[in-house]
């Protein structure tokens, strides 16, 4: 997720209560939304699966066009790695809904007796993000409708085309399955806060699924309608002395570089035992990273990073190419560079280089020891981004599940590359473009969130005999 200071993923949300003014063209869309929920919702599982595999397949199909338009209007990331995601988004995300029961009965405990029934929550709104905004509409989409939810989204106004693309092919689809008029709806014009507010609160939008700056997630949390929002991203990354190295260097640098490092989940920081910290370097190096020398840290953060301790990348830099930022640096390398790695010391874990950073650039902060290891991937965590991700590469199964015990981060990535492991491309995780950060970071859940956080879960209890109380 982009953090508040950097450029913001959805409409700015702070000033005067803009729902003050009521527009009926809101009223309108959301009632039509409703009104296509209600027969939406009596369609049979295989009938809904049908209708998800046709616009997974056709978004994976388009995968290629996608992508392409939204390097080109929004700037952020790569044509290649927008086709994974976009691909992912889709066919990924609609193998794991397949086939899975998301109305009636679910599932029956014979010890207790009790029944568990699911139902639809209603009209989703959804927001979408600059940095993703295909793979994360299709994703909304897709698991909205499965729990037989209809769904606005609200499409970031620097990604306005493409999200106009997206549901145009969406649309279609709709139309050959002749589902109910409204039951899939977007933001025809560039998005305002106002509108934003305006169905955030609406009496008759059911949940909210706000993926964006940290105002939007503040606004939807602070909404009244219950929401599940996302937290910023800083992981860090402990590899320990016991690392497969080539394994490792391998999964940083194709991670942190994926999409040109803006995914939220990646390597921010890695936090390296110093008896294989050359090695280590030599291994990064192999594989496309460049490691910045003593003389040219200074140089590179003053080009690349805004001023000040709660500084994150400069705004024009986000999403930009490894190269790119070291031409901005004035600096070059031979080679194809994927990633730029900075070498930090402990007292710049507070600064922007212990923070998170939506580029393809990586700290690297040495350490001597398993303790000294738990302390800086803590504080790391304890400067941004508690709740979402940490890392650890080791084959020692005792500090791993220490490690799991002790850091404050949702997913406990275990010798696997953060952006694949954490969307489920390369772990048991399920496929997921929005996940949660828990209590550590300001949000509602845990979970790689999916179509179950879009249903009513009901619970069918018979009477038993009452415990007595002792004597």
């Amino acid at each position: 997720m982009l953090p508040s200071t950097q450029c913001d993923t959805a409409p700015r949300l702070a000033g005067r209560d803009p729902t003050d003014d009521h527009d009926p063209a809101v009223d309108a869309l959301v009632s039509r939304a409703v009104a296509a929920q209600r027969s939406f919702a009596t369609w049979p599982e295989a009938q809904v699966d049908a209708l998800l595999h046709d616009i997974a397949k056709c978004i994976a199909e388009h995968a290629e066009e996608l992508a392409v338009a939204t390097v080109a209007e929004t700037g952020f990331g790569n044509v290649p790695d927008k086709i994974l995601k976009n691909r992912l988004a889709s066919q990924m995300v609609y193998q794991s809904l397949a086939g899975k029961p998301a109305t009636g009965l679910l599932r029956m405990d014979a010890e207790t007796g009790i029944a568990e029934f699911a139902s639809p929550v209603g009209v989703v709104f959804g927001v979408l993000p600059k940095t993703n905004p295909v793979a994360t509409f299709v994703f909304k989409v897709l698991i909205a409708l499965k729990a037989r939810n209809a769904v606005i989204l609200s499409c970031h106004r620097d990604a306005q085309r493409v999200g106009q693309r997206t549901g145009d092919l969406i649309t279609a689809v709709l139309k050959q399955h002749a589902t109910p008029a409204g039951l899939v709806q977007w933001n025809q014009r560039r998005a305002d806060r106002r509108t934003t507010l305006q169905l955030m609160r609406h009496p008759d939008v059911a949940f909210i699924l706000a993926t964006g700056a940290a105002g939007v997630v503040r606004a939807a949390y602070s909404s009244g309608t219950p929401a599940i929002g996302v937290g910023a991203g800083n992981a860090p990354t402990w590899v320990c002395a016991d690392a497969d190295l080539d394994q490792v260097a391998q999964a940083v640098v194709a991670s942190k570089s994926f999409d040109n490092g803006i995914m939220c989940a990646s390597e921010h920081n890695l936090v390296v035992d110093g008896a294989i910290r050359p090695a280590f370097l030599e291994a990064l190096e192999w594989h496309g990273a460049a490691v910045l020398r003593e003389y040219e840290i200074d140089r590179f953060v003053a080009a690349v990073f805004e001023s000040g301790d709660d500084a994150h990348v400069r705004s024009e830099l986000l999403g930009q190419s490894a190269p790119r930022l070291l031409e901005a640096a004035g600096l070059n390398r031979a080679g194809a560079v994927r990633l730029v790695v900075v070498p930090a010391r402990r007292h710049q874990i507070t600064g922007p280089l212990g923070r998170e950073k939506l580029a393809p650039v990586t700290s690297l902060f040495t350490v001597d020891g398993d303790e000294e290891g738990f302390a800086i991937c803590h504080s790391l965590l304890a400067n941004e981004g508690a709740g979402h991700t940490a890392i650890i590469h080791s084959a020692d199964s005792e500090r791993i599940a220490r490690f799991g015990r002790e850091m404050p981060a949702s997913r406990i990535l275990v010798n696997a590359p953060g952006a694949q492991g954490t969307l489920g491309m390369e772990s048991g995780l399920p496929p997921s473009l929005t996940v949660g950060c828990g209590t550590f970071g300001g949000t509602s859940t845990t979970d790689n969130v999916t179509f179950t956080h879009l249903l009513n879960i009901k619970r069918l209890a018979y009477r038993t005999l009452p415990v007595r109380a002792a004597a």
